[in-house]
């Protein structure tokens, strides 16, 4: 989750997308901000450099859209080490590396499955699986992290997915970190944002905290009823 300002405050930390300063950014670029079409096509501007209206939105946007989320990555691994994925883990144990891989990704996500988990599970602290606040997915303690990491030879995994009151927290004995980079989320939670920084070669993860930035006086959701207004 990030938005168009907060997303530009990053960049200023951080320094501008490039070759020698790679991004790799885990979900939710829309739905939560009134800026969420800047936020994306910000981020396909960056990615194509690097290889009087009323709605901001015609109904060929929108299915442009939803079919461009339809081919993003389901999940990387960073330099054999680190797992990335938005949601979190899985309902079953033995879960490979190759069987993500083998997902065929270009469709809407499922209600169930791998690809329904690696979107939509989060941490518990207890160990072992439970059902998901969500009502899809599910819970997943450090055990089931732990094994996940063993069985993939990887030591680390990195998911979003839930505000966090510093931008991130480390659980599950330090081998999962969430990572929220959307300050005072949908302007009213006070959160901190944060993204990470990993070094090669021991990828140890240097995670940045910042606070929100102004931006212009438009409410979260306030496009959401011209945009849902398209489906209708």
């Amino acid at each position: 989750m990030i938005y168009y300002y907060d997303l530009l405050n990053i960049f200023e930390l951080n320094g501008l997308p490039s070759e020698d300063n790679p991004y790799l950014f885990n979900g939710d670029f829309v739905d939560r901000g009134s800026f969420s079409v800047e936020v994306i096509l910000t981020l396909f501007a960056f990615k194509c450099m690097s290889p009087s209206v009323r709605s901001k939105l015609s109904e060929i946007f929108v299915e442009l859209f939803a079919e461009v989320f339809c081919c993003l990555p389901l999940a990387h691994v960073i330099n054999e080490k680190v797992f990335v994925v938005h949601g979190g883990l899985f309902s079953v144990d033995g879960v490979k590396l190759s069987d993500i891989r083998a997902i065929d990704r270009f469709c809407e996500p499922p209600e169930e499955g791998l690809m329904c988990e690696v979107l939509w599970s989060d941490p518990q602290p207890q160990p072992g699986r439970g059902p998901s606040k969500r009502g899809v997915g599910l819970s997943f303690g450090g055990d089931v992290t732990k094994k996940f990491l063993q069985e993939n030879n990887l030591d680390l995994v990195v998911r979003s997915h839930e505000v966090k009151d510093e931008g991130f927290e480390i659980e599950h004995d330090g081998k999962l970190i969430t990572v929220f980079s959307a300050p005072n989320y949908c302007d009213q939670m006070g959160n901190k944002g944060a993204f990470i920084r990993f070094e090669a070669p021991d990828m140890k993860p240097n995670i940045v905290t910042f606070a929100a930035v102004p931006h212009p006086d438009v409410k979260p959701m306030a496009y959401a009823n011209n945009f849902l207004r398209l489906f209708s």
